[in-house]
């Protein structure tokens, strides 16, 4: 089976690619491959298996082989040469970094599965969200920020979550609050949140149970 991966979230694509792969797997690199190179993935086998499980990062137009170059260039267009071998017993994955723009790539991939990974967009106002919470309570804070973690590790439907960028958003938020009410409070949040921040930088501790200690205390100053 051939698969095609495009897209920027390249954390989901290397997990994606150990889910189908496994950990043991040959890498190739596409601007590199030789036509010849395309006709032994596909016919070959491996050592030890009848099915190969392969990963090719990048597979632009290959080389000739110093054969002679034929008139019909989409003949030696690796993609063409992949499409001959649609029903492959091994596990093939291409990796695109850039989607190509070539007739007989969108050919291609009218046979094959292609997934398209893209990052998510940061859910600042869920970061709002908990932030406002910890002013009143800072277990019910903590408690929501629980519940945004869980539904992103499970697949539920949340945007992404990342420890770095909430605390950036909290500190637009707190910074908002002061200016429009500089009270003794907003101005301890504050100072807070910049010991978070740096503790961020330098703490072993996991960010997100530092985050958790922050959302604690404010209720408090």
């Amino acid at each position: 089976m051939i698969r095609i991966f495009t897209g920027d979230d390249r954390i989901k694509i290397q997990r994606e690619i150990k889910r189908i792969l496994g950990n043991n797997y040959e890498i190739f690199d596409g601007e590199n491959l030789q036509i010849s190179d395309i006709y032994n993935i596909c016919q070959g086998n491996s050592l030890f298996d009848e099915t190969r499980k392969i990963l090719i990062k990048d597979l632009t137009p290959a080389k000739k082989d110093n054969e002679e170059v034929n008139d019909n260039e989409n003949k030696e267009d690796p993609y063409a040469v992949f499409s001959q071998f649609i029903d492959t017993k091994h596990e093939i994955v291409i990796w695109e970094s850039n989607i190509p723009n070539r007739k007989v790539y969108k050919d291609f991939i009218k046979k094959v599965k292609v997934e398209k990974f893209q990052k998510e967009e940061f859910d600042k106002w869920a970061s709002f969200r908990v932030f406002d919470l910890a002013y009143t309570s800072g277990k019910r804070a903590v408690a929501e920020l629980d519940g945004l973690i869980h539904k992103v590790e499970t697949g539920g439907e949340v945007k992404m979550l990342d420890p770095y960028l909430m605390v950036g958003a909290f500190s637009s938020s707190a910074l908002k609050k002061f200016e429009q009410s500089p009270t003794v409070k907003n101005k301890k949040v504050l100072k807070e949140l910049s010991k978070l921040d740096m503790q961020m930088k330098t703490s072993r501790i996991e960010p997100w149970t530092l985050i958790k200690m922050f959302l604690l205390k404010v209720e408090k100053l």
